[in-house]
Order: C-alpha cells, then structure tokens, then sequence
C-alpha cells in the first residue's frame, strides 16, 4: 500500500493539464441549453395544439390529453434524433441520494419483422422501474416489484451526454405500486402546489392580480477536489467520501490564503469542462470561486424555480463526479471529507416571486410602509419558529453532522437572523400597531476612496455565516443544508411549513375582518402577534458560542445534535398534522420516510466502521508495527556494541509509545466489531440508529487518534496511506 501511495505521488508529478477544446470559443450563450426541449425547440417540433398542451400543464400542472402526449413524444423523439440520440429514460430522484436511469432504445419491431424508431406517448408518460429494490421503508415487499415513474411536464427533457452516447432525459416523479411516492420531487410539487395556493390568497390582501406565487431557489454548491490517484490510496475517501484517519497537516486554513484566491490550473479546467456541460444542460452558473479549505471551492447558479432548480442540482452533482475522472481529480461532495478544515454546505436561498413581477420578501426602500413584504417576511420567520425541529430533520444526516457547529457551518440549534435594522422594524411593529410608522431615512455608506466611486445604499441586513436561517437582503438562506443533500427535502418541508403558516395568518386575519376591523389594521394585529410568539427563534449573534447554547435551552429551543434524534421530528403529531393537511405525505409514507432516513444513516456508519477496522488491522497497524521492528532492531545493536541505557532511551521511548497506540487502535476496532454486531442484531431500526450512533460510532474518535499519533512517529516511507498535505496541496 505504502508503494501505492507514492506511485501516486510520481504520478501526480508527472501529469499533464487537461485542456478543454473549444471553451474559449464558444459564449455561453451560444452553448446554453443546447441540449433541452426549451420552449422554442418546442415550438419548432410541437403543433400549436401540443406546444399549447404542453405550456399550459408546464405553468398550471393541468393534464395532457393521451393524443396530444403522443404528438409531444413524435416531436421530442425527432428533436433528440437529430441529436443524434437513440435511447431515452426516464431520470428520477429515489431516496438513494443520486439519480436513477434505465435506458430504452427508440428501436422496436413491428409483427412483420419491420425494424423501425419509435417513441410514442405512452412511453412519455409512463415507465415501471423496480419499486422494491429502491428505499421504501417497507412500503414495497421484495416480492411486490411494479412502481411507475411519472412525467413531469414542468421540468424540460434534456440530453446526457456520456462518452460518445447520447440519451433523452424525461424528468419524472416514482411511485409504489400503490401510489406512495418514493423519491424527493413528488413530495415536492406537492409542496409548491400547496404554498402557492395559500399565498395567492394572502398576496389578494395587497393585488388582485396575482394568479400564481412560486418558490425561487438559488443554491451554493460547495465541494472539494483533489487528485484521483492519491483518492484511490485510501480506501475511506474511495468507499465513504470522507478520511477516516488522518493527522492535520501544519498549514492548514488558518492564514486564509486560500479563500477567493487564484483557483489552480488544473482545478480551472476542470471547472471549465463541468461549467461547459451544465450549460449545455440548461443549468446556469454564473459564479466559481475558492473556498476557504484548502482543495475546496464553490459554484452557484442564477436562482431558478425551485423545482427546476433542485433537478438542477442534482444533474450539476451528477455531471461533476463524471467529468473530474476526465481531469484524473475526484470532486467529493461529502459534507466534512477533512477534520480540521471547513466542511462543504449546499446554502439554500429561498424566496417568493408573483406571476407579476413581485419579489415577496424585497424590503424596497422602505420597509415599514411595504406591508406585503412584512406579512411574507414576519410569517417566514413565524414558521421556521413553529416548525423548527422539522427544519433541522430536513438537513439530518450522517455526514452532515460532522459538518455542523463547526469551522463556520451553522450549529444543530435552528434560528433566524435578520439583522439589526429590520430587527427594529419588527419591534416598531410590535409596539405601535395603530400608529403610522415613520419613513426609512436611506442610508448611505460612503466610500472615501475615489472620487469616481459612486455612494452605495447600504443593505438592510449584514451577513450572519453561524446563522443556520439568515435574512440576506430579498431572501432566507438556509445555510445548513449539507452538500450531498438533495435540495428537495429541505425544500419541501420549508414550502409546506410556509403553506401552513400563510393558511393559519388568513384565517385569523379574516377574522378580524368579519368583525369590522379594516383590513391593514387586521393584518398587523394578526402580524403583532407572530412577531411576539416567534421572538424566541431569532437570534442576531455568534451562533457558535456557549452563551448561545446556554441561551438557546432557556429559550426552549432543541439542540438535536444527532441525525437519530433529529429525524424523530418526522414522526410526532404535529408533524404527521402538517403534512397530512397539505396533502404532501400520507401517514405511511411519512412513516416510510422516516425508516428510510434512519437505515440510511444506520448503512452508512456501518460502511465506515468496517472501512476503519479494515483500514486499522490492514494498513495502520502493520506500519506502526514494521517502525516498530526496527525501532527493536536498532535498541538491540546499540546493547550489543555496550552503549549505556541512555543512548537509546529516546528508542525505547518511541517503541512503547507505538505499543500503548497499536494496543489502543486493537482495543478499540474489537470493541467496535462486537458493538456493530449487537446493533446488527437488533431488529427496531430506530433503536439500531441509536446504538450505531452513541456505541459503535463512539469508538471511531479514539481509533482515529492513536492512528494520527502513529502517523506522526512511523517513518514516512512506511507510512501507507496518502497524507493531507498531500490531499490538499499536491495539485
């Protein structure tokens, strides 16, 4: 292994830049969602009538009659042929974490033997994966096999290049045989469905004209690259995604050199190809920097409707992973791959836009007179504080809870940060419910630097990094969403729980109204009273600090720092209440979700405790003991040749401080195997969540750092496994 290692590093050293043909050439423009059914290719392939159908389902969710589908798949058929495409699938999202495909060729044989291509409509609509071989949580036995994947007409079909294939994309939803959903984009219409119709009604308050609220969502991708040979080393980074051993290297993050600094050749080119495919793909990134680990950078696109923009996201993930091993690089996307560096978020930037222009939750220049922005803004804030446990199951995760409350990731307490200036707007309107509320003076932040420098409207809030929901101007950015999370479940949870909200905020408003109050009067009674009942979630200061924990308990506030915990939010009443009443969950499926969530966190840590074992009796303790030997050997020739004691005390020294390490890592893998066999042995999967987490994950620290201490002493040519110096700055 040790040879391995540094077969790697020769490799490193001698390879070559990746250069990608033709970027330079081409503007985005001319490339951008040159390989999606847009709604002009459409009009090009569709009939009147069809393109009509199609539009009319894509912005309204009405149905497509079965003649009019079977023109929409004749057109996309003869779209992607062109294309030179010759198969199609249907791309859906299981509750696995990637993406799932089964292809189908446009080939077929009619009962005379004719060979000819066809796509018709039903092959549009509907297809039948395996349901029972996907997550179900028991929803689907192994011997009750049928699930059908559905069209959704509101996400556009695409083409996935691979290697010299080409294959039409048809985004869908997947159901049980029964109709439960088993992935995260129909729970997710759903959601949008449901916020749409309760805040059209809330936005008929101010006009009349709204027909249609939807959710915007911009994401941030972080991730790491680093090189595949020295990934292919480790046996953790290849079969987790993460090191699992590992000594911090001397420099680490902490002269902040590598934040916004110039990205590395090799990385820029990489970023070039994936940058150049996702455009193809209709994804649009606009922005590509360094992050603050080192090896870690960042991309973020145009903020995109919601739905669009999480089937986005997921193709981005998709995409990264296959053009890093054209470039020899791994992008790892797990959400804390390197102990002691930053770990990797998919901030989640949240907002409402109306079919007329509005941005929902857009101060404008004064927002104590934009009552509209108030009401969304106030009962945003009023929803995260009644639903906050559900907001922090909705980023639960193995990997995400090594990620937070550290190096600038939000902590598992969940809060709301909006500022100081619009903190005193609330309590303006807190306190002086009938009273005008005075204009916002602008305020203008002068920068003394030239004279040719313009004056610029300072933002309404300041930015808050430990805040897991922060107010950042015209939208919430929920910054503790993990980086290989599917934005859907975040998503959905944040829409329904909105719904909810908006839904209770008009009943108790129309109240007020039926008894004779006028209608802004109403509203800000009923808004006084969120304000009040939600105070405890906010929270304008260091999210990290003890204070805050301390504070946050005598507030009543949950700190559920493990995904076990976390998940249980899923499964209480209220939780059962919300998401019955919005129709996005039936009890059974919410049920199945919640066993699946937890088999997932359970499967995951039970990979890395047999990867730690293995590495721990295959790799570390072998080295140690070889450093060992000779450490023995050297002791024995220096007694031979009459050297007193004290010549080669520093070598006993070291040879009983690598025993104590090689009796501590022994130790503790036997105590983890008999452990992850008591938990394998239990049947309630709920209870074996919890034994995974507070007894067999318990031994993965103390093995990791008598492993690090050996790391430091074992000679390094003996030493098998690619170092972090290496992982992070060998490029």
């Amino acid at each position: 292994m040790s040879t391995l290692r540094f077969q790697a590093l020769q490799a490193l050293a001698a390879g070559e830049e990746k250069k990608v043909s033709g970027y330079s050439e081409k503007k985005i423009t001319h490339m951008f969602a040159s390989n999606v059914f847009t709604a002009r290719a459409q009009r090009e392939y569709l009939s009147d009538e069809a393109y009509k159908s199609l539009t009319n389902s894509a912005k309204n969710g009405t149905k497509i009659e079965r003649r009019l589908a079977d023109q929409v798949a004749a057109g996309m058929k003869a779209w992607a042929e062109e294309r030179g495409v010759t198969h199609f699938t249907h791309w859906f999202q299981p509750l696995t974490g990637t993406t799932a495909e089964k292809h189908d060729s446009f080939f077929t044989l009619k009962p005379d033997g004719t060979a000819i291509e066809l796509f018709d409509g039903d092959a549009l609509i509907q297809q039948e994966p395996d349901a029972s071989s996907f997550p179900n949580g028991g929803i689907r036995a192994t011997f009750e096999a049928r699930g059908y994947t559905a069209w959704d007409p509101s996400s556009p079909a695409f083409i996935m290049e691979a290697g010299s294939g080409k294959t039409l994309c048809i985004p869908t939803i997947f159901i049980a045989y029964n109709g439960e959903s088993l992935d995260y984009k129909a729970p997710l219409l759903k959601s949008i469905a449901s916020l749409d119709k309760a805040a059209v009604d809330v936005c008929h308050y101010f006009d009349k004209n709204v027909s249609k609220v939807t959710a915007t969502l911009g994401w941030e991708q972080e991730y790491f690259v680093i090189d595949e040979t020295l990934a292919n080393a480790r046996p953790d980074l290849t079969m987790c995604g993460r090191a699992l051993v590992g000594h911090s290297p001397a420099k680490g993050q902490q002269l902040e050199d590598h934040y916004f600094g110039s990205i590395p050749e090799r990385v820029f080119a990489f970023m070039q190809d994936f940058e150049q495919e996702s455009y193809k793909l209709g994804i649009p990134l606009r922005t590509r920097h360094n992050e603050v680990a080192p090896c870690q950078f960042e991309c973020a696109p145009i903020f995109e409707e919601v739905n669009i923009a999480v089937d986005h996201n997921t193709l981005l993930m998709d995409v990264m992973a296959k053009v890093a091993k054209r470039h020899k690089l791994r992008a790892l996307l797990h959400e804390k791959p390197f102990a002691g560096v930053n770990g990797s978020g998919k901030h989640n930037n949240w907002s409402l836009a109306t079919d007329t222009g509005v941005n929902l939750l857009s101060p404008g220049k004064t927002p104590r007179t934009n009552l509209m922005f108030l009401t969304f803004f106030v009962n945003t804030i009023k929803a995260v504080h009644d639903y906050a446990d559900l907001m922090r199951g909705a980023i639960a995760s193995a990997n995400n809870d090594h990620r937070l409350g550290a190096n600038e990731a939000p902590p598992a307490i969940m809060s709301v940060y909006i500022g100081k200036y619009l903190t005193e707007v609330l309590n303006e309107v807190e306190t002086r419910v009938k009273e005008k509320f005075s204009e916002q003076d602008e305020v203008i932040l002068k920068l003394d630097i030239h004279k040719q420098i313009p004056e610029l409207l300072m933002d309404n809030t300041d930015r808050n990094r430990t805040s897991p929901f922060a107010f950042t101007g015209n939208k919430f950015e929920f910054r503790a969403v993990g980086s290989s999370a599917n934005c859907g479940s975040p998503m959905t949870v944040l829409n329904t729980i909105m719904a909810e909200t908006l839904k209770k905020f008009k009943a108790e408003v129309d109240v007020l109204i039926e008894k004779g109050e006028k209608k802004e009067i109403a509203i800000l009674q009923v808004l006084r009273s969120y304000i009040s009942a939600s105070k405890k979630i906010r929270f304008e200061g260091d999210n990290y600090s003890e204070e805050w924990a301390e504070e946050a308990k005598a507030r009543g506030l949950n700190n559920f720092k493990t995904t076990p915990e976390a998940l249980d939010a899923f499964i209480t009443d209220s939780a059962k209440e919300l998401f019955l009443s919005n129709n996005i969950f039936t009890r059974r499926e919410l049920e199945a979700r919640h066993e699946i969530m937890l088999e997932d966190y359970v499967k995951r840590l039970q990979i890395e405790a047999r990867i730690l074992g293995y590495m721990a009796t295959n790799h570390i303790l072998p080295a140690a003991v070889n450093y060992q030997n000779t450490l023995i050997e050297n002791i024995k020739g220096l007694k031979e040749i009459g050297l007193e004691p004290s010549a080669y005390k520093a070598q006993l020294n070291l040879a009983n401080v690598i025993s104590r390490h090689i009796q501590s890592i022994n130790d503790n893998v036997e105590a983890m195997i008999e452990a992850r066999k008591r938990a394998n042995n239990t049947e309630d999967m709920h209870k074996r969540a919890h034994m995974y987490c507070h007894e067999v994950k318990s031994y993965f620290d103390p093995i990791r750092y008598a492993s690090d201490k050996l790391e430091l002493i074992v000679d390094d040519k003996l030493w098998p496994l690619p170092k972090f110096r290496e992982l992070l700055y060998m490029r």
